[in-house]
């Protein structure tokens, strides 16, 4: 069964350009830890179709030249995918693992990526740098951990009236409540979620969006670590 066509347009240069992801993905998956998935066909569905089916969201929310941090890339899922389908972007990959850092700025070297750079370190401690804090018109995040989690690791990289976009399954209802208490004390709005179609797939995806509306307290986040050993809310 072919591959079902992406969820939105694409040239044919940005098709190109993902086929090629997709071979280094693959290639890099040999030495590295990069990803679970690596049936291809597999690889754009899961990883690439599932990243430009939330697209149409950052669209209506972000200026053209936006500028985005992936915190906790790994593998450049969603970031690098949005850097092809989005050039006017600039994409920040932040991993805290250096062998997937080096990975990404290869890969965006290789493609030709102009609007790209790769950070190594934990968000913990890079979200109090001065380049970083507060900086961005949104970060992304596709990571495993509890939205609770996910808010003290993501939005004091937000500039005020920017937005966390946080990629999950359907199920996130009772996870997005259970951070309210948590997105609010680090200066965010009530989380919004909206359902998205991926084609391919076997279930829709949620896309949790929280507008930023007051700076976060300095004392967040955290030390490394204690996001996840003690959660906020």
């Amino acid at each position: 069964m072919p591959i079902p066509p992406p969820p939105i347009a694409l040239t044919p240069e940005q098709m190109r350009l993902l086929d090629a992801y997709a071979d280094a993905l693959q290639d890099g998956n040999r030495r590295i830890n990069l990803t679970a998935i690596t049936d291809r066909d597999a690889i754009f569905i899961k990883h690439f179709w599932d990243t430009l089916a939330i697209t149409p969201h950052l669209d209506a929310l972000l200026p053209p030249d936006a500028h985005l941090i992936d915190v906790g890339t790994g593998g450049g899922i969603p970031g690098l995918v949005l850097a092809i389908a989005r050039p006017t972007w600039r994409i920040t990959l932040l991993d805290a693992t250096r062998k997937k850092v080096h990975f990404v700025e290869e890969t965006a070297r290789t493609l030709g990526l102009n609007n790209v750079r790769a950070v190594w370190g934990r968000a913990e401690e890079v979200a109090r740098e001065s380049d970083h804090r507060e900086q961005y018109d949104a970060a992304v995040a596709r990571a495993v951990a509890p939205l609770r989690v996910l808010a003290e690791l993501c939005l004091p990289f937000v500039r005020v009236g920017g937005w966390w976009c946080a990629m999950k399954g359907p199920a996130v209802a009772e996870e997005a409540a259970e951070a309210h208490a948590a997105i609010a004390l680090l200066g965010g709005e009530p989380p919004h979620i909206e359902m998205v179609e991926v084609p391919g797939a076997d279930a829709q995806r949620a896309v949790v969006l929280v507008r930023k509306h007051a700076p976060t307290p300095e004392r967040y986040p955290r030390r490394a670590g204690v996001p996840h050993k003690r959660p906020l809310g």
